[in-house]
């Protein structure tokens, strides 16, 4: 099994993260805000972060995706993205694990196959944990 990012912080809504979104306005601050409500809704056990200065969700406390605002796109990085199935081709990267999405726009968010791939992670994740060890 790959090695997992766990985060025994992580809460349900991190109040560091709703500071984050608040310094991140604009239209990649509207996509970063979808993304993450998005990720949020994958499943009862999702707990959130900041993590080196970006939003990281998690299933329990392993880390699945982060979002981050650039000056010129917003992305979503997968911690185990060169696993998840990828019809749509959206994955870009060529790291042993990692791989994201680039946004430069609102209609992105449109993309087909965008969110099965949020939904793909989250699955991933959660197997890789195996049975929850929530209370």
């Amino acid at each position: 099994m790959d090695a997992l990012f766990i985060f025994p912080d992580a809460t349900v809504h991190d109040a560091d993260v709703a500071a984050w979104l608040s310094r991140h306005d604009g239209e990649l601050g509207k996509i970063a805000r979808i993304l993450i409500e998005r990720l949020r809704d994958c499943g009862d056990d999702t707990r959130e972060l900041i993590h080196d200065g970006r939003p990281t969700l998690c299933v329990e406390m392993a880390a699945f995706a982060y979002v981050d605002a650039y000056s010129r796109h917003a992305a979503i990085r997968f911690f185990a993205g060169a696993s998840l199935p990828d019809p749509k081709l959206l994955l870009e990267g060529q790291g042993k694990r990692m791989r994201h999405v680039k946004l430069r726009s609102p209609a992105d968010l449109n993309r087909p196959g965008l969110f099965a791939l949020i939904d793909a992670a989250y699955h991933d994740m959660r197997q890789r944990l195996g049975p929850s060890q929530a209370p």
